[in-house]
């Protein structure tokens, strides 16, 4: 059995408040004995104030808040899949960028969220992510102490090709940290990630954002780990944010691959 740690926050506009919350974790983590933290979509910043937001929205390079992830990390000796945070591309742009950091503080890994979040919705709220930001291109898997870890973000979550091609990569574990809304969370979310995490035959991590931020959007949170069969061994509710721990069975992904082999009997269509 591996322990690992899921965090679930109410990230603001203060970008070091939010780096304080994520090494308190780190630490926290470690004490618990877990392997490897996640954290949430925009656990660095959130704030939809894109004016106010962008002197905050640095290069990788000159982000305090990931130096002072990665020093954590180090010192506590833990992985961290830091669930994305808004960064500044050479080209202008910004990513919305999730990071692996390794238990020596090393940037493991690194994904671009490839779908961006354009919609009107019901409730008069307007998003419009490709306004601002650049669209990743491709899939990113890295080899971890839980095994193979596939990197997805929030909206990705909608769209099975994505984590098809992470099945195919035979992925045991897929983050999809996120930051939802209550409307389309209280429809959609729990059944999307344990569809997921059905269709892959993996362990499927969700960290998310909750609650009422400085911005003045709501997140619906639950964050939660699912098995490959689609169980819900953890499900952190949408009242508050917090730190909580879950164990996963690396055997488990392989009986559930044998009993239900979807991955190996795929055909080509068209």
């Amino acid at each position: 059995m591996q322990r690992l740690a899921i965090l679930q926050m109410t990230s603001g506009i203060d970008p070091a408040a939010n780096a304080a919350t994520m090494v308190q974790a780190i630490n926290a983590a470690e004490m618990g004995g877990a392997t490897m933290l996640f954290t949430p979509e925009m656990s660095a910043l959130i704030d939809r104030d894109r004016a106010r937001a962008a002197p905050q929205i640095v290069s990788e390079n000159d982000s305090l808040v990931l130096d002072a992830v990665r020093n954590a990390a180090a010192r506590a000796g833990i992985w961290v899949a830091l669930g994305s945070m808004a960064v500044l591309r050479e080209d202008g742009r910004w990513a919305n960028r999730s990071f692996v950091i390794d238990g020596g503080g090393a940037i493991a890994a690194r994904y671009d969220k490839i779908h961006m979040f354009d919609v009107d919705l019901a409730t008069g709220e307007s998003w419009r992510e490709s306004n601002a930001y650049a669209a990743g291109e491709e899939a990113v898997t890295v080899q971890t102490p839980l095994g193979k870890l596939g990197l997805t973000i929030c909206y990705d979550l909608r769209f099975p090709a994505l984590f098809e091609a992470l099945g195919r990569e035979a992925c045991d574990i897929i983050a999809v940290p996120a930051a939802f809304t209550v409307p389309t969370g209280s429809a959609h979310w729990h059944v999307l990630q344990r569809a997921r995490a059905i269709e892959a035959t993996a362990y499927v991590v969700c960290a998310a954002q909750v609650g009422q931020h400085d911005d003045g959007r709501e997140t619906y949170g639950h964050s939660m780990l699912i098995d490959p069969w689609g169980e819900v061994l953890l499900d952190m509710g949408g009242a508050a944010a917090g730190l909580a721990f879950a164990e996963i069975d690396p055997a488990r992904t392989a009986a559930v691959r044998a009993q239900v082999p979807c991955l190996a009997n795929k055909r080509p269509i068209g």
